[in-house]
């Protein structure tokens, strides 16, 4: 079969909200997942729509993966807050996309192991990932004007509260995504690259023309009041800035950084016991030691000393005590004074 015939195929979605409809619905994106416990059952991802006449539609999604939080929580309390009243136009939030990752606390779905920020633009007729972003792709970023994908680091790494956006090539849509990420007001924000943007829901949202807005907001599979404050405040802000919520933004102070090179990343060579020698937001120097691993088969044995590339900060850390060969240990993003 070929893949334009996969593509004209209906999603196996069945949304019970109407997206033209004013007024507010609570419901759900139906997902047929046949399985042992239940032969015609579903997965039941909630959604919320809220709509008063015309104006531009933002598009508000957290739990990518499902082991980060901020997200859920700003947007749980947001679908019951908001009210038509308050807006002019239209706000889709969908608290927790990978649904099933989000109920098992995990970052892939317990299902198929699906990433689902790393499987777009998905498929009708594949992995029940791949169907939840085939549907995002095909039935939902098209309505956005506006998309914020909440993230932190989940169980595996911690960052500076950071709102992020990238470098690219349409520079007027570029100059949009950041106005977004200044309107966000984080304490930190992030001209931001990827390792790999294949397959990304940003990289889907981006190819589309969308204004998208992405965050950091600390990790370890966990939620502090702080970073859920900052979420509640930011989602707020940019609803003020694309005109859907009236009033100006709560703007607070902003550091802005960058990450210009693949230099910033520093990834572990060995398995061992990690040793943070830098915190979170400390100004560290090129050649200086931020980390070490030491082995943990026997007593003697020398650590392993792992060093900044370039001058800058602490954005983010490795999480857990222990790391694997190959992990991520640290990103170290320069000062900037703007995007």
């Amino acid at each position: 079969m070929s893949s334009m015939s996969i593509s004209k195929r209906a999603s196996p979605i069945t949304p019970t909200v109407d997206f033209d409809r004013d007024g507010i619905q609570h419901g759900h994106l139906r997902l047929p997942w046949s399985r042992d416990d239940s032969a015609w059952g579903s997965i039941m991802i909630p959604i919320c729509v809220i709509r008063n006449g015309e104006g531009p539609t933002a598009l508000l999604t957290g739990a990518n993966h499902g082991d980060e939080y901020e997200g859920p929580v700003a947007l749980f309390d947001l679908a019951r807050t908001l009210k038509p009243e308050d807006i002019k136009g239209r706000v889709i939030i969908v608290p927790a996309m990978n649904y099933p990752a989000f109920r098992a606390a995990t970052r892939t779905s317990p299902i198929d192991k699906g990433n689902l920020n790393r499987s777009f633009p998905g498929r009708p007729d594949g992995n029940v990932t791949e169907k939840i972003a085939d549907y995002f792709t095909r039935h939902l970023l098209p309505l956005a004007d506006i998309v914020l994908d909440f993230h932190s680091g989940g169980r595996t790494l911690d960052f500076l509260p950071y709102a992020a956006a990238h470098e690219l090539p349409d520079k007027t849509q570029e100059k949009a995504c950041f106005d977004g990420v200044a309107a966000f007001s984080a304490p930190y924000s992030m001209r931001m690259i990827e390792i790999d943007a294949a397959g990304m829901y940003d990289t889907a949202a981006e190819e589309m023309g969308k204004v998208f807005v992405t965050t950091e907001l600390s990790g370890g599979g966990t939620i502090s009041a702080r970073t859920a404050s900052i979420a509640k405040r930011g989602v707020l802000n940019l609803l003020k800035h694309a005109g859907i919520v009236s009033g100006a933004p709560e703007v607070a102070a902003t550091q802005w950084l960058d990450m210009p090179s693949s230099d910033c990343f520093v990834f572990s060579e060995a398995d061992g016991l990690f040793e943070p020698l830098k915190d979170l937001g400390d100004t560290v120097a090129q050649g200086e030691i931020i980390a070490r691993i030491h082995p943990i088969g026997r007593t003697g044995g020398e650590p392993s000393d792992y060093r900044a590339a370039l001058n800058g900060v602490l954005a983010a850390r490795h999480f857990p005590g222990f790391i694997k060969t190959g992990d991520c240990l640290a990103v170290v993003a320069t000062l900037t004074e703007g995007p």
